[in-house]
């Protein structure tokens, strides 16, 4: 278990303790928190803590960016008082199990990777367990580790594309290929088209094997309408390929 190398924590730690209680978006989205703009591409990246990684994790599960909901749990976790005298690598684990697709997503997913059979192959209950008890099994990740927006709104992965917009593929090629590095072959589970695209380019690139990573896999956010088709599609090969990879 580890903190990025690159970790921004120490730098921000102190700004979020000294947020109020009761802080709101505007605080959150402010000059204080703002790592980069793109102003021609409508696009700002704040920062957020999510900078723990499970490098002994079985099972890597990416979605696109965190979203505003996930930004605020994440402080919130930072300031909850009976966090406060944990490590900063506890804490920071501590927001990705209080954090990581936290909300209507999370239940979603939590659905869908039972119905694959995946907690079977884990020897647990059942994937809720991977926010909670059996967390040292998984490390939940982001294409861009830190909350993006475009024009004011969570930046979906589609519009700019994430591999042609430089301030974007920059994140991905020079900070979470790291982070997938530092795990040891874990499966991928790729949220979504946009993400799976950009792991088929990854792949391409020898940074990760296409043999672990499990495509087909719809994102779970409540905006996609079209996830449980997606999901009844892919679900037959998806089984098949949890199959072979746990062989």
């Amino acid at each position: 278990m580890a903190i990025v190398p690159y970790s921004k924590f120490d730098t921000y730690k102190q700004k979020i303790l000294s947020l109020p209680l009761n802080y709101n978006e505007e605080d959150l989205k402010s000059e204080t928190f703002l790592l980069e703009k793109d102003e021609k591409k409508q696009l700002e990246i704040y920062y957020a803590p999510f900078e723990y990684v499970n490098e002994a994790a079985k099972v890597m599960i990416v979605g696109i960016t965190p979203g505003l909901h996930q930004m605020k749990k994440s402080y919130s976790t930072v300031l909850d008082p009976q966090y406060r005298d944990f490590s900063d690598e506890q804490l920071l684990h501590q927001v990705k199990k209080n954090s990581s697709f936290e909300g209507p997503m999370r239940k979603y997913l939590i659905q869908m990777l039972d119905e694959l059979g995946l907690h079977a192959y884990l020897e647990i209950e059942s994937t809720s367990q991977l926010f909670s008890s059996s967390s040292h099994l998984v490390q939940t990740a982001s294409l861009i580790r830190y909350p993006v927006f475009y024009k004011g709104k969570n930046y979906s992965g589609s519009t700019p594309k994430m591999l042609k917009t430089d301030v974007l593929k920059k994140h991905i090629m020079d900070s979470f290929t790291k982070e997938v590095r530092m795990l040891q072959n874990p499966l991928i589970i790729p949220l979504g088209v946009n993400v799976t695209a950009v792991f088929n380019e990854l792949a391409q690139k020898d940074y990760v094997s296409s043999d672990s990573i499990l495509y087909g896999f719809p994102h779970t956010s409540g905006g996609n309408g079209h996830r449980h088709r997606q999901f009844a599609e892919n679900k037959e090969q998806m089984k098949e390929k949890l199959a072979r990879y746990f062989r």
